[in-house]
């Protein structure tokens, strides 16, 4: 968490930075808040709650930030200083210009334990480079391009308007922080610059493989809530529409794969109740799932389908390199 502030420092006044202590007792979490917000009053505030949770720790920060701005760095990733002052510079140019802007995006580099080479998840062939846009100016996201919490900072008060709510003691609750503002998102900005870094790698990190099989039933919880949000066929932006649907499809996979990966009965059975469950919510976007590419090689019959339903992924995730 040291390494994490130390990379936001750099922004001065213009930054506030809100460290949210959720109830932490197994370390000394606390104490650190404390010992920034008496080192840089102003720029450093200590937030202490009960424990609730990734989720509820972001509602938290939402509710106290003052600025125009609203990102969120997990304690266990960092910045890149130069893009950080570069990103600085143009958000101060929007609120001085009067431009609303209500989301930017940036790239983030996937900093895996023990890899030599550093992905970047790059927006570039999708997204137009520092232009501010509607949906109508997007491009066409590619399978595992996705506008992720670590490359995303929205409008604070459009995070308040569209009622965001995280649900508590519930992780990938990031999924939801992305996807259930981007209808109320009127314009948008692309910086090409890395300027998150996420950590990954790390064998008992939410995102490693055994333990989201362990949490699955917070996979699935999340991506039940997605589904109920929006129908996605009424947005008015065709290419968000599109994006939205493509966002739901990778969900419903990775919370199938999770399922077949963890080789029990009964998560195959929870597996099948979340495809029924979508199939009543949204009949029309359970036809257009359940027949793409990836829902029909996530329900591939039996014992043999599941092993190439596995290799299917295994070479998505050598290729992606997610988890």
């Amino acid at each position: 968490m040291r390494h994490c502030i130390s990379t936001l420092l750099p922004g001065g006044d213009d930054v506030e930075i809100l460290i949210v202590d959720d109830g932490s007792v197994k370390d000394n979490t606390a104490s650190i808040a404390d010992e920034y917000e008496a080192k840089y009053p102003g720029i450093c505030r200590a937030i202490h709650q009960e424990n609730g949770g990734h989720g509820s720790a972001v509602c938290t920060g939402i509710l106290n930030a003052t600025g125009v701005f609203f990102k969120v760095v997990d304690s266990d990733d960092w910045v890149d200083e130069k893009a950080y002052a570069q990103i600085l510079k143009k958000l101060h140019e929007f609120v001085q210009s009067g431009e609303q802007l209500d989301m930017m995006v940036s790239n983030f580099v996937y900093e895996k334990e023990g890899a030599r080479r550093k992905k970047v998840m790059s927006y570039r062939k999708v997204l137009p480079e520092e232009e501010l846009i509607s949906w109508d100016g997007i491009g066409h996201f590619m399978l595992g391009q996705y506008i992720l919490m670590h490359s995303v900072i929205y409008r604070t008060q459009l995070l308040r308007d569209c009622k965001l709510e995280l649900p508590k003691h519930t992780f990938y609750v990031d999924n939801i922080f992305v996807y259930q503002p981007l209808p109320h998102v009127k314009t948008l900005y692309y910086m090409n610059v890395n300027f998150y870094r996420y950590f990954i790698g790390r064998a008992d990190q939410s995102v490693n493989e055994n333990v989201m099989i362990g949490r699955i039933d917070q996979q699935l919880l999340v991506t039940r809530l997605m589904i109920g949000y929006y129908d996605p066929y009424t947005i008015s932006y065709p290419k968000l529409k599109r994006y939205m649907i493509l966002y739901l499809e990778i969900m419903m996979t990775i919370s199938s794969i999770l399922a077949i990966r963890s080789g029990t009965e009964e998560n195959l059975e929870k597996k099948k109740e979340l495809w029924e469950y979508l199939k009543k919510q949204n009949l029309r976007l359970y036809w257009r799932l359940r027949w793409g590419f990836l829902g029909q090689n996530v329900n591939l019959p039996g014992k043999g389908g599941r092993t190439v339903s596995v290799t299917i992924y295994k070479i998505a995730q050598k290729f992606y390199g997610f988890n």
